[in-house]
């Protein structure tokens, strides 16, 4: 799960520098991002898209890279859940669910509170720093 959600997140800010072919891209370029940002967020002013969109973007590799290697596992899957969460609310209140669904963002923000919850740990950067009781 931690690796789905990863390449999820990787996979979204790739489309979002163009790194992605045309044919297979949801925005292709940051431009596109930020105007579909603007899009999900109409309430939020128009000087404010940029940073949100940033936000967003350096919260998805930091996420996904901490994800990756097990780092601060409970905690980023649960961050990473409430990103998706607003996010799915976002385009649920703009364009409507089908968008929401399409995507299946509730799917991946119920994955990672769900990764959040697990106990036992498997090639994480984090049981080494887990005291093992004997």
């Amino acid at each position: 799960m931690r690796l789905a959600l990863s390449i999820g997140f990787l996979s979204a800010v790739a489309d979002r520098f163009g790194f992605w072919k045309t044919e297979l891209s949801a925005w292709g370029s940051w431009t596109n991002f930020l105007e579909y940002t603007q899009l999900i967020n109409p309430w939020i002013p128009d000087t404010l898209i940029a940073l949100i969109g940033s936000i967003a973007t350096i919260a998805e590799i930091v996420f996904a890279i901490c994800l990756i290697l097990g780092f601060k596992t409970e905690l980023v899957a649960k961050l990473s859940g409430i990103l998706l969460l607003i996010f799915a609310v976002s385009i649920t209140l703009s364009t409507g669910v089908k968008g929401a669904l399409d995507y299946s963002v509730f799917t991946a923000s119920a994955a990672a509170f769900a990764l959040s919850l697990f106990k036992e740990k498997h090639l994480e950067l984090d049981t080494i720093f887990i005291k093992k009781e004997d």
